[in-house]
């Protein structure tokens, strides 16, 4: 049943997403607004943040158990789908990356930029200003944004129910969205850690979803590197499954340059379709273990 409710939380939340609707990051805001006070020397103080974010998760793991206990699970289920919708989803994307792609075909750098600078991290704006710089930027933020809003919660969600799920996500919440910017760095280094086991097990996935042999000479860089990002681990491993030099803007222009003004819409879409097919890896992966009986 697990596997149904996640599975209609995921269709329905690629629809919202495509509708652009339902801004679970906005959710997350207005949640976080309780914490905008704090006092003078305080403000990297984390514990505040993590409270906000374990209460909710306590109190979703609480009700699911009791109501497995009383033979009520299914009671339970609607909840879950509710929240998974709303852990779920990256909406907006698909008009910027559109925008973006049309004026990297037009040449216009200036447009592209324009399009994505305000989906990119504060520190790597000032860095993407060539057309190189800008796309690695964009490709980097997109895979760790679709990450963190579908793979790392259906991963807690498999392994720990709908409140690991929820903690999970709350904690890179608290590192994007937490008002007082001196706390975020200590929640965005838990959050690292919350996301290693599933950002290696994505990166594997790769292999699978993508060009196997190209995957295998990367991924030696990735599995023993304990302390790489997470964005590292996304990039490396992306970069070796894909083919056409999909994620490599200088090798791409000086074998294809005729294909140039096709190359952010080329490469984008490469990437989406690598992230598709890995999630159906993980969704067949998720149904055999139900039908063993282990999930």
């Amino acid at each position: 049943m697990a596997l149904v409710i996640f599975l209609l939380a995921y269709v329905i939340r690629r629809r919202l997403d495509r509708l652009d609707k339902l801004n679970g990051d906005a959710l997350w805001r207005a949640w976080f607004h309780r914490g905008t006070k704090a006092k003078a020397g305080q403000e990297h103080l984390v514990g505040k943040g993590y409270g906000m974010v374990l209460l909710p998760a306590i109190v979703l793991t609480v009700l699911a158990f009791a109501a497995e206990r009383a033979g009520f699970r299914l009671a339970i289920y609607p909840l879950e789908f509710v929240v998974l919708l709303l852990l779920m989803g990256a909406p907006g994307w698909k008009a910027v990356l559109q925008a973006y792609s049309e004026a990297w075909r037009r040449g216009d750098m200036q447009g592209a930029w324009h399009h994505v600078q305000d989906r990119l991290p504060a520190a790597e704006r000032g860095a993407a200003l060539s057309p190189d710089a800008m796309h690695l930027s964009v490709a980097r933020t997109l895979m760790v944004s679709v990450f963190q809003r579908f793979f790392l919660v259906v991963f807690w969600y498999v392994v720990g129910g709908i409140g690991a799920a929820l903690l999970a996500r709350g904690i890179v919440a608290l590192a994007e969205q937490w008002p007082q910017a001196g706390a975020r760095p200590g929640f965005r280094k838990v959050a690292d850690w919350v996301s290693w086991l599933p950002v290696r097990l994505l990166s594997c996935t790769f292999g699978l979803a993508g060009d196997l042999a190209g995957w295998s000479r990367e991924v030696r860089r990735v599995i023993p590197g304990v302390r790489k990002s997470t964005s590292e681990v996304l990039m490396i491993s992306a970069n070796g499954s894909l083919t056409g030099y999909a994620l490599d803007p200088a090798r791409f222009s000086s074998v294809h340059p005729e294909d140039w003004p096709n190359f952010g819409g080329r490469s984008l879409m490469a990437i989406r379709d690598l992230l598709n097919r890995s999630m159906l890896v993980w969704i067949c992966a998720i149904a055999l273990l139900v039908i063993s009986g282990v999930a």
